[in-house]
């Protein structure tokens, strides 16, 4: 039976050390779901005219700028990526569904353009979630490390047979901060 995790529940799986989250904070515990921060961590392609071809790791690699810093502007129609300042290791009867924050959504900013799904199992060692972040407004935005950026809503399943760390293809197990795409990894057969 699938439910998602309520406040008592998210503290109770921390205490049990089967939910890690690096750093805790009672603090952040919503009715429904866990605040995540921003860590000071970002990077971003520089324009060009070159086309990124994401079974090419030369051309997705090429031209990334990572910068740590306290805040950032994002400028309208801009796209970056950030980090959660916290860690997580999900166990494998758990998965984590990552949502904006709705105050930042009506300035415009989205923090997950498509991947706030994180499986089961997701990471050993506990790693932080990289945030797809786009500023759809029109003015510019100033993010600032340490504040809420989005909440993490767990939910409970069955156990999976695979989690996702013990998957031989698990690119993002352990990831760096505001970690590049690494679609390239997928052609393994070298075909397109």
């Amino acid at each position: 039976m699938m439910s998602i995790l309520v406040d008592h529940e998210i503290k109770q799986e921390v205490a049990e050390g089967k939910l890690i989250i690096e750093p805790y904070s009672e603090a952040l515990i919503q009715p429904n779901s866990y605040d995540v921060r921003l860590a000071d961590k970002f990077s971003w392609h520089e324009a060009a005219d070159q086309i990124i071809d994401p079974y090419d790791s030369e051309t997705v690699l090429n031209g990334l700028v990572h910068v740590t810093d306290d805040d950032i502007v994002i400028k309208p129609q801009q796209f970056i990526l950030g980090a959660t300042l916290e860690a997580f290791c999900l166990p494998d009867d758990i998965v984590g569904q990552l949502t904006g924050k709705s105050s930042l959504a009506r300035l415009g900013v989205m923090v997950h353009v498509t991947a706030g799904f994180i499986d089961a199992g997701f990471s050993h060692p506990p790693a932080q979630i990289t945030l797809e972040i786009v500023n759809v407004g029109n003015r510019p935005v100033r993010l600032h490390a340490g504040m809420s950026i989005a909440q993490m809503v767990f939910t409970r399943t069955a156990v999976c047979n695979t989690p996702y760390h013990r998957k031989p293809n698990a690119k993002y197990n352990g990831q760096p901060a505001a970690a590049h795409s690494r679609y390239y990894l997928n052609n393994t057969a070298g075909a397109k």
